[in-house]
């Protein structure tokens, strides 16, 4: 099973963190992340799993960038994880 999550990247955003919650103009939910890495040859995307990886303590593996690789809303796939989970660490949208 797993879980699908957006999320909206800031590449060179100083530091690399998840900064909460936000809705786009449709009230589509998405999770807001920065990281310090350019987004040049996948950088910023290879960045962003780590983070999400390492707050969710799973391996990098199990993250995976499913849409959006090229822009900054992004679709990722996380297996083995329960929605539970991912609301524990992030909270609720």
């Amino acid at each position: 099973m797993a879980i699908r999550l957006a999320v909206r990247l800031t590449p060179r955003g100083g530091r690399d963190a998840a900064e909460g919650w936000a809705r786009d103009e449709t009230g589509q939910a998405y999770l807001k992340a920065r990281v310090t890495a350019p987004p040049v040859d996948g950088a910023a995307n290879v960045a962003l799993v780590a983070l999400i990886a390492k707050a969710l303590k799973v391996s990098r593996g199990s993250v995976r960038i499913v849409t959006g690789d090229q822009s900054r809303l992004k679709i990722l796939e996380i297996d083995g994880l329960a929605q539970a989970d991912l609301d524990r660490v992030f909270g609720r949208p």
